[in-house]
């Protein structure tokens, strides 16, 4: 990537700004070359990237990715629990961090200063070799032994339907492939891109970052505390499209969460910016009703849709082929195939999963959506396998995980999760006795939720007043709910959970 920082920009072009400084072209191709030699200097051949989004987060990527450094940047929103099971799964040397309370928790580490790049103060904590005695906070002596295919240049942790997310193993050329497809599809020369989401997810990282580089473009990555930002929460929405309107971009990507936030901001008389040229949304199924009404709006919105085994964008709707409704052409290199509907995907496979040998170089991903492509290509997603909730954030969410947290006590018989497109979980729940009070139904709540990541806690439910058996058609014969029945018997109550008061302000994508 270094290569086209040389090949499209002059010597004084801007390629990423904080907004509080910019770098240019000569400046990048210093600081990684410097960032490079120290982490050779050290011996440092794999490193996790544990920080918020800034210039040196970009600036630590390129340079794993020039040198072929494997690289595994750590969602933010992750638990230190999910955190710990990230770094036991690779076989890393070392993570540089903007917030060494993040890892001290989790293992014994020495670290030492790598200094500023750009702005931040980064820490690089280097694992110890010799683990054989590990003291009780280190890690384990097996977490240092784990396996990544050959090849792999980067790890992308999804964000897990169950507790224990997956790390998605990558080659380097892979992600340069899908960002030339990207960049070619969305073909705005020179863009100027504000990065929005966290860039430890694979869909900004690529086209929010690679992207506009292959196209001589600027990347903008404010600290997400100026744009409203609050950790895992968009607490200050106001600040959020302040910034758009500031920074008049030419690009956003959005989670659908994020694309109803500003339509409703416009309702009430925001003015969005006439620059913007393309807004990617994906992430999570996005309604044709609100793609069209974003349109009429006068938003350049183009659904798409993605996963990261697949190395993000599979398919993408554009200013020259678009079909409100549908997840748009695949790109230019990727190929689709149906098996009993369920959507099969190859031509940009990942190489495995990390310490999963069985599943390292496959021919296809079997994607668990549903779908079709119409006469004129445009791919459908009608459905899901199986029965995962996909957030309208991003988030994927085994609903039997949560109900299995929520069952483990003595305080409730039945809970159905729900939050398929929805901003956050909830729940219909019948307690084990008539005499527990809301409040003490609300404190078991809350005390599960406490050992749940944010996305997958319950922030609304419902009290049920019967059992679903007594209801009849809504479990099967081994006792197991029937989800499409539940939602349609219990629709006013699912819907009265998500009403406009109770929103969450949490907005973290995939």
């Amino acid at each position: 990537m270094l290569s086209h920082v040389e090949k499209n920009y002059s010597p004084g072009a801007v390629v990423i700004n904080d907004l509080q400084q910019t770098v240019s072209s000569q400046q990048v191709l210093f600081c990684c070359h410097r960032l490079i030699h120290h982490l050779l200097e050290a011996g440092v051949k794999s490193v996790g990237l544990c920080a918020t989004n800034s210039i040196d987060w970009i600036l630590v990527d390129l340079a794993c990715q020039h040198e072929d450094i494997l690289i595994l940047p750590i969602p933010t929103f992750f638990t230190p629990k999910q955190i710990s099971h990230a770094l036991m799964s690779c076989q890393l040397d070392a993570v540089i961090t903007d917030d060494l309370g993040c890892l001290s928790s989790l293992c014994d580490i020495r670290y030492e200063h790598l200094g500023t790049l750009a702005g931040t103060d980064l820490e690089l904590v280097k694992f110890p070799k010799n683990l054989s005695d590990p003291k009780p906070n280190s890690l384990p002596e097996q977490g240092r032994k784990n396996a990544v295919p050959d090849g792999t240049g980067k790890i992308t942790f999804t964000s897990g339907s169950t507790g224990q997310p997956k790390g998605v193993c990558l080659h380097h050329g892979q992600l340069l492939q899908q960002a030339e497809a990207l960049a070619q599809s969305v073909n705005i020369e020179a863009p100027r891109h504000l990065c929005l989401l966290p860039l430890s997810t694979l869909l900004e990282n690529v086209a929010g970052n690679y992207g506009p580089i292959l196209s001589g473009g600027e990347i903008i990555v404010p600290h997400p505390e100026s744009m409203g930002f609050s950790g895992s929460a968009l607490l200050e929405p106001e600040q959020m499209l302040s910034a758009i309107s500031s920074v008049r971009p030419d690009s956003l990507i959005l989670v659908p969460q994020l694309l109803l936030l500003i339509v409703a901001a416009i309702r009430k008389g925001w003015q969005c910016p006439q620059s913007l040229k393309f807004i990617a949304v994906g992430g999570g199924k996005v309604s044709k009703e609100l793609i069209i009404e974003s349109q009429n709006l006068g938003l350049p919105v183009y659904e798409g849709y993605g996963l990261s085994e697949c190395c993000s964008v599979v398919s993408l709707n554009t200013p020259k082929a678009n079909s409100a409704g549908s997840c748009g052409l695949p790109l230019s290199h990727i190929e689709l195939q149906f098996e009993e509907g369920e959507v099969l995907v190859s031509g940009n496979s990942m190489l495995g999963y990390a310490n999963e040998p069985d599943s390292w170089n496959p021919e296809f991903i079997s994607t668990g959506d549903l779908g079709f492509q119409d006469e004129q290509g445009f791919l459908h997603i009608t459905g899901r396998k199986k029965n995962l909730l996909i957030s309208s954030l991003g988030r994927n969410i085994s609903p039997e995980w949560v109900e299995s947290e929520l069952l483990s006590g003595p305080v409730l018989a039945e809970v159905v999760v729900v939050g398929d497109d929805r901003p956050y979980c909830s729940a219909l729940v019948l307690p084990r006795s008539d005499q527990l009070s809301d409040e003490e139904l609300q404190s078991w709540v809350s005390l599960v939720n406490a050992k749940l990541p944010d996305y997958a806690r319950v922030n609304q439910w419902h009290r049920m007043s019967a059992s679903l058996a007594e209801r009849g058609g809504l479990l099967t014969e081994n006792g197991r709910p029937k989800r499409e029945n539940i939602n349609s018997a219990y629709a006013e109550a699912i819907d009265a959970m998500y009403a406009a008061e109770f929103l969450s302000p949490e907005l973290v994508p995939a």
